[in-house]
């Protein structure tokens, strides 16, 4: 079994490290982990890694965090996998730092890359990893905040946090969307 892990970001050193890049540093860990390198390939950095019997393909976007549905579309099509098969990784500022939160569907919540991948495929039915990055900013700096660095305290451990990300990427493959949802959402 195939499945695709879209893992949300934004290209470019400057944003390299920010809390809106979170879904690149799941996939680079994960790719570093298995010993895999990221090839440029159409509309995203790409590799394959095997778990368990399973085969997850990570894609990093090369659009930029608002045409993510490009990405998404595209390797559905051409990997011929259905939704199902697919797992979105993204930062989310309602929940609290570091915390998970595995779903089957949901709305955007305001997130641009969502928005795009749903409005591209035409429904919000498709696994999501939200990784918590908080909304500790003033009123009007949400851009600001979400394309800055994990503050001092943060970085403490998120190298632990990041690691828990990519066991909840490997559990949606190797257990399904409904156990996989048990695990992750109860930490």
């Amino acid at each position: 079994m195939k499945y695709l892990v879209l893992c949300l970001g934004n290209i470019g050193p400057e944003y390299a490290d920010t809390r809106h890049n979170i879904g690149f540093m799941v996939a680079d860990y994960l790719a570093q982990k298995h010993e895999a390198r990221f090839e440029i390939n159409r509309y995203a950095f790409v590799t394959e890694i095997k778990h368990k019997g399973k085969t997850f393909v990570l894609v990093k976007p090369t659009t930029y965090m608002n045409l993510s549905g490009k990405a998404a579309a595209h390797y559905l099509t051409s990997l011929k996998l259905e939704k199902e098969q697919m797992l979105v990784v993204t930062d989310d500022l309602a929940l609290p730092y570091g915390k998970l939160r595995l779903k089957g569907k949901g709305s955007a919540g305001g997130h641009n890359g969502l928005k795009s991948i749903q409005e591209t495929l035409g429904t919000d039915e498709y696994a999501r990893l939200r990784f918590g990055v908080d909304a500790n900013f003033p009123k009007g700096r949400q851009v600001d905040y979400v394309l800055n660095p994990f503050s001092a305290d943060e970085q403490i451990d998120l190298p632990l946090r990041i690691e828990k990300a990519a066991e909840a990427v490997l559990a949606f493959g190797t257990l399904g969307i409904e156990r996989a949802m048990n695990v992750v959402n109860v930490k």
